[in-house]
């Protein structure tokens, strides 16, 4: 899953291609080298959807689940996450690829 930090991180990334993220992988025993070292993430309530196929496009999918979340719920500051359920790791098809995207909400009604 891939944390991102903030939301200036958020629009850095998407927009200028560059800014910060935390990338990590669940482990028993956390490594502490260089700017690798273990955290842990907040509880959250998401607003979660999955993007199908390659990753070329999922911008798409965060277009569709902002829009729910706008139109459903209020967005609230935290890190944007991102699960690779199936990704290349598992199968060279990119068809069969799937990306949970959740984005920190809570329900107004």
């Amino acid at each position: 899953m891939r944390r991102v930090d903030n939301y200036r991180s958020v629009n850095a990334l998407f927009e200028q291609e560059r800014g910060h993220a935390v990338v990590y992988l669940p482990t028993a025993a956390p490594p502490r080298t260089g700017r690798v070292h273990p955290m842990t993430l907040p509880a959250a309530e998401l607003a979660v959807t999955t993007h199908v196929g390659e990753h070329d496009g999922i911008e798409v999918t965060y277009g569709e689940l902002g829009t729910w979340v706008v139109e459903n719920a209020m967005s609230v500051a935290g890190p944007v996450r991102e699960v690779y359920v199936v990704g290349p790791r598992e199968t060279s098809d990119p068809a069969a690829w799937r990306t949970e995207i959740g984005w920190p909400v809570f329900r107004v009604a």
